[in-house]
């Protein structure tokens, strides 16, 4: 598993590179086993629990790269191959990252292809002012000979490094390059503090404005090289500590303050916190949201399938986050070779098409000179390119199921989308246009393939998508199709102080009620109320429960386990989610000698690392993991296998706000009477009442006044003795999320074309006016206060628009919030 090989495998892959570096007179020697740092010996300080992060430099949302950044990149990284290569860090000779320059000049660089970016172990020591030196033996006609070729070929550069700064560099106390009476010496914080993940140095003081001159001039010096990209590793919170005890976001400013003077692309390493997801989009043009793609397997496989499909929780929980100048990674692409991918052909498709959805880097790991014909197919189909560099992350209609379909609203109002078949078996897929916001017929053409399949009128079903295979399709919307846009989409332009949910949302949400239906002829004593949470358990075979990784049940096993089965998985990095609605979920498992730890995240946090070892005996329905008090919306829990023999499953115990009041109702056939009883919400939110999927007909089987909903004698009558469930739905917000805003004046844009245009979002008693303009003119105020917190609700309309391009915005008037939700509009005629 990456996370307890990555070190081992970053120091073996340097350990041949240790030399003497001569410094000046007085300077001790300094050794280049460590990743790219400013200066190189190992040192481990003490814990930080600063929280407080240097302000971001905020300017051009492009920045530190400027215009290029306004796509994902394209390019190459020798990451990979350092890896699998026996040589270790002594593959990146300059004879090979030229040779890989020259085949990607002449296999990829006409699609786009440009970076060429050298990863960790380029260099072998530091000049006079504490800065890296490349390796004169990797080296030996010079470094700039190396980036002068790649230049020539008309490819970009790219080198590695990592936070703080080494213990030989502080202690030589050299001069600052371009700072007089600045010296490295100083420049480490105090009490000292590990700068990195692997404790090579220390973390730079950035309140001494002598650490951002030091910063300064190593980005001044690679751009004197002609560096047009850093990758900066091993940063934190991410990196496998987001505890705060290591935080290098005050060095990752002042990185991306001293690259932006030279337009030089930033790109973070690796697992980055998304709770910090604003701070890193502010400073950096990428970041990475996992741990590391390749399985290192020398000499055998650059990756491995579990190690791809782990990504997908992942980009779940970030897709939102990338966009123009700021891009979701998912490290290297590694399917340009069967032969060394480790992947089969199905795989290496899916992780192309997940590459491309996602709007990620487009950068590959092989050796470029080895593509094969099927890689070289993958990497360079013009359609699939284009998806990835139009720049629009695609989301999941749901992670509740290993047969996926993903989605992104391109600004022409064409649709990408992407079926991706997780399981283990092959199965016919569909995409329902409904659940991507269409309301109308498409044509829908398949871009691996590069053919037209026709019009469809709701939906599209692919036949046979094998297992670990995908598809992508264009879907077009033709003529009267109406198109529904949710909040969160990149087409909505959010100007103020905005947040996404914020306890401000309302999810939709269904509740059994229990009907006690005897024929006895007493009539049953009236229900108490019992308002309030609710548990809902989940056995681990329930189908809401996503496994990712090879999982398997055992059954029947004796041991006590909640209806006595497990799912279990040998695999470090294999998970399970489960998303819901609600307050608070418990995690059950056993707990045991071959059991180890689990990380537990919630909504892409990494809340806890739990143990489920036990050192003598078992445990069985252990409660290992307990959350509570979450915001009343939809959350997901996921649990990542971290070590041990095996991890497992046995129930979740998911706490849930009650809507019904009482729960449970009785009835009696010989004494039959209504049965009255409330709900939490407005009736306008109650959407339907359903027994064994068959709708209740609202004013024949039952009634509602105000909160309270009657259930008709005569229907309760038709069901039979003993206990049934009334399955009660509520609706939510669109897609359960809404965007908020406190303050006046803080405005929603919507470009769009088509002729009529409607906002559709939710009323509330704290809500007031707010003023909608259309192509730049005042149209209409509207008020959105209500006596109570309802949905979808429909507060403006425009038709009889030309077919032309239009801008809505909303402006916030007043009221303590303004919500906004789903934005819908129609194609000309």
């Amino acid at each position: 598993m990456t996370r307890s090989r990555r070190p081992k495998a970053i120091r073996g892959l340097i350990a041949g590179l240790v030399v003497a570096v001569v410094l000046p007179v007085g300077a001790s020697a300094v050794s280049s086993a460590a990743p790219i740092t400013p200066g190189t010996t190992t040192a481990v300080g003490k814990a930080d629990t600063t929280t407080t992060p240097a302000t971001p430099p905020a300017a051009d949302p492009l920045a530190p790269a400027g215009a290029v950044a306004a796509k994902p990149y394209m390019g190459w990284s020798s990451y990979s191959m350092e890896v699998f290569s026996p040589l270790g860090g002594k593959w990146i000779t300059a004879a090979q990252i030229k040779a890989q320059s020259d085949a990607m000049h002449k296999k990829l660089q006409p699609y786009g292809y440009k970076y060429i970016n050298i990863d960790a172990a380029w260099n072998d020591g530091i000049d006079a002012y504490g800065r890296p030196t490349p390796s004169k033996t990797l080296y030996p006609n010079g470094f700039q000979e190396v980036i002068d070729h790649i230049h020539k070929n008309g490819q970009k550069v790219g080198i590695y490094s990592i936070p703080g700064i080494s213990d030989a560099v502080l202690k030589a106390n050299l001069p600052v390059y371009g700072a007089p009476g600045c010296t490295t010496g100083n420049l480490a914080k105090e009490p000292k503090q590990q700068g990195d993940y692997w404790g090579f140095g220390w973390r730079l003081d950035m309140d001494n404005p002598c650490a951002q001159k030091y910063i300064d001039s190593f980005a001044d010096l690679f751009a004197s090289w002609g560096i047009d990209f850093l990758k900066f590793d091993s940063v934190t919170p991410g990196s496998g500590k987001n505890d705060l005890s290591l935080d290098a976001r005050e060095e990752v400013a002042g990185w991306s303050k001293a690259l932006a003077r030279h337009k030089i692309w930033f790109e973070l390493s690796w697992a980055l916190d998304i709770r910090y997801a604003d701070y890193w989009k502010s400073v950096a043009n990428g970041w990475r949201l996992d741990w590391d793609v390749e399985c290192y397997c020398t000499n055998e496989a650059l990756t491995a399938w579990p190690n791809i499909s782990r990504l997908f929780p992942k980009v779940a929980d970030w897709w939102r986050h990338g966009g123009p100048g700021g891009w979701n990674d998912l490290d290297s692409l590694n399917v340009g070779n069967g032969t060394m991918d480790g992947l089969t052909k199905d795989e290496r498709r899916t992780a192309a098409t997940l590459w491309a959805v996602s709007a990620a880097p487009f950068y590959i790991g092989n050796d470029m000179t080895k593509l094969d014909q099927y890689g070289l197919d993958l990497l360079t189909n013009r359609e699939v390119v284009a998806v990835n560099q139009a720049g629009r992350p695609a989301q999941p209609v749901s992670t509740k199921t290993n047969r996926q379909v993903w989605y992104s609203l391109n600004a022409d109002s064409s649709y990408t989308v992407a079926l991706f078949n997780l399981g283990t078996t092959e199965a016919d897929m569909t995409a329902n246009f409904a659940d991507l916001g269409l309301d109308g017929s498409a044509t829908v053409r398949d871009l691996w393939a590069g053919k037209n399949l026709g019009t469809f009128k709701s939906g599209y079903t692919a036949q046979v998508v094998p297992p670990h295979g995908a598809r992508l399709f264009k879907v077009t919307p033709q003529k009267k199709a109406t198109i529904r846009v949710n909040d969160d989409d990149l087409r909505a332009q959010y100007d103020g102080d905005w947040q996404r949910n914020g306890n401000k949302e309302v999810a939709a949400v269904s509740e059994p009620l229990t009907v006690k239906v005897t024929d006895t002829g007493t009539a049953p004593a009236p229900q108490e109320n019992n308002a309030g949470v609710r548990t809902v358990t989940l056995n681990n075979d329930d189908p809401q429960i996503n496994y990712t990784g090879s999982w398997s049940r055992s059954t029947g096993r004796g041991l006590g386990d909640y209806q006595d089965d497990v799912q279990y998985t040998e695999a470090n990095g294999d998970a399970f989610s489960h998303t819901f609605v609600g307050t608070g979920v418990d995690f059950f498992t056993e707990t045991h000698e071959s059991q180890g730890e689990v990380e537990i995240y919630i909504d892409g946090e990494l809340k806890q690392t739990v143990d489920t070892h036990q050192a003598e005996g078992r445990g069985a329905q252990q409660k290992v993991f307990s959350i509570s008090d979450l915001p009343n919306g939809t959350h997901t829990i996921r649990g990542v296998k971290k070590s041990g023999q095996f991890m497992l499953v046995d129930k979740l115990d998911v706490r849930q706000v009650s809507l019904l009041n009482p729960d449970t109702v009785a009835f009696d056939k010989k004494a039959p009477a209504d049965v009255t009883m409330e709900i939490a919400r407005d009736s306008s939110e109650l959407a339907s009442i359903a027994q064994g999927g068959k709708v209740l007909a609202k004013g024949t089987d039952y009634t509602v006044a105000g909160r309270n909903v009657t259930l008709k004698k005569e229907y309760l009558a038709t069901l039979a003795t003993g206990d049934s469930a009334l399955d009660f739905t509520f609706r939510g917000d669109y897609r359960d999320d809404v965007h908020a805003t406190t303050a006046n004046g803080a405005s929603v844009s919507f470009t769009f074309r088509g002729t009529s245009v409607d906002w559709i979002t939710a009323k509330a008693p704290d809500q007031g006016d707010a003023d909608i303009y259309l192509d730049g003119k005042l149209v209409r105020r509207v008020n959105l206060r209500s006596d109570e917190r309802v949905t979808l609700q429909p507060v403006f309309t425009q038709s009889g628009l030309k077919d032309a391009n239009h801008t809505l915005k909303i402006v916030k008037v007043s009221g303590d919030v303004l919500r906004s939700d789903q934005l819908r509009y129609t194609l000309a005629k």
